[in-house]
């Protein structure tokens, strides 16, 4: 309990600086985004147990393999698909299964069932067929508030985001020993086809079985401290 106090308090810490939460619906790159950090993502709706306001559902970052080029709104603008509709879940995790879970809620054509998340890329046709369920998801995550850390460091093995979004998301993680903070009933994510989603109560699947590493919590602190982006 003390640990998500000392999490959600650095969260606070990082929007002060930042000026507050951003949705990707109202989000361009011209609107001084780092080159690099780690992302938070809340969710209308689902609300902490641990305390005030809304959850963290999902954590995320980027560029953590040696050599990759992405920048932080690179992998924000892959979320949050085409202004306007549209978008291509073959190329962000999260739009996948944020899609998987309204497409076992929605009345989709049985085309779009059999081809939502087939391979890493699609022909022309299936994207056309896919292209109300890829709007919807673009709706349904334009409108989550998310925050944003800035961690400007290489990429590589070492990569303190990496080491952040990992211990984040097992501490945040429904199936740790904690289960503090668990989903709401009507959450979206109850109907993912992931159990590893269903049963965190996040958009992750990476990590929500570990146990986490309390220190990364100094380091986080640390960083939040220094975040002036």
């Amino acid at each position: 309990m003390r640990d998500l106090e000392r999490f959600y308090a650095a969260l606070n810490t990082i929007r002060e600086h930042v000026g507050g939460e951003r949705r990707l619906s109202e989000c361009s790159g011209r609107m001084g985004w780092p080159r690099r950090g780690v992302y938070f993502f809340f969710e209308p709706g689902e609300n902490r147990c641990s305390g005030a306001g809304l959850r963290v559902v999902r954590v995320g970052t980027h560029a953590v393999s040696s050599g990759s080029g992405t920048t932080l709104w690179d992998r924000l603008r892959t979320h949050r698909g085409v202004l306007g509709g549209g978008g291509n879940h073959r190329a962000s995790i999260f739009r996948l299964h944020v899609g998987t879970a309204l497409l076992a809620r929605g009345d989709y054509p049985d085309a779009v069932r059999l081809s939502w998340g087939r391979g890493s890329s699609a022909p022309k046709e299936v994207r056309r067929a896919e292209h109300g369920l890829e709007c919807a998801v673009s709706e349904y995550i334009g409108k989550m508030p998310f925050l944003w850390l800035k961690v400007d460091d290489e990429p590589g093995p070492a990569s303190m985001r990496k080491y952040i979004e990992r211990n984040a998301v097992a501490l945040l993680s429904a199936a740790s020993r904690l289960r503090i903070d668990l989903p709401s009933e009507g959450w979206l994510g109850h109907s993912s086809r992931h159990e590893a989603v269903r049963v965190s109560g996040l958009w992750n699947v990476d990590h929500v079985f570990e146990e986490y590493d309390p220190d990364f919590l100094d380091l986080f602190e640390r960083l939040a401290g220094g975040n002036l982006e």
